[in-house]
């Protein structure tokens, strides 16, 4: 018996934020805090409880920088990030693709 594709789903990038974080990040060097903030659409405090997880788990770097009186916060995949988001997706896909068995049959 094979196992259904969805227990290879990372648990950690699964939840929709943090798949459109990884995703952001997944295309670009590094991002500020705020422009994926206004990308992903949601709070500060939701944005940074998302990050925590996502860092715990080595998938993203988290760097600040001052600039005058001013802190950025950049954002970066690791390569352990970009390589679980790209087996997310390939899982995702993979779901996705799979052809379905209806219940019942059409009837001629």
């Amino acid at each position: 018996m094979t196992t259904h594709p969805r227990h290879r789903l990372d648990t950690v990038i699964h939840t929709p934020a943090r798949f459109s974080i990884m995703a952001l990040l997944a295309s670009v060097e590094r991002a500020e805090f705020r422009f994926v903030r206004d990308t992903v659409q949601i709070s500060d405090s939701a944005l940074s409880q998302h990050l925590t997880t996502l860092e715990k788990a080595g998938y993203i770097t988290i760097r600040k920088a001052q600039t005058g009186r001013r802190t950025t916060t950049w954002l970066s995949s690791t390569p352990d990030g970009r390589d679980a988001f790209t087996r997310h997706l390939a899982t995702l896909n993979q779901i996705a693709s799979q052809p379905g068995t209806p219940a019942d049959p059409p009837t001629p």
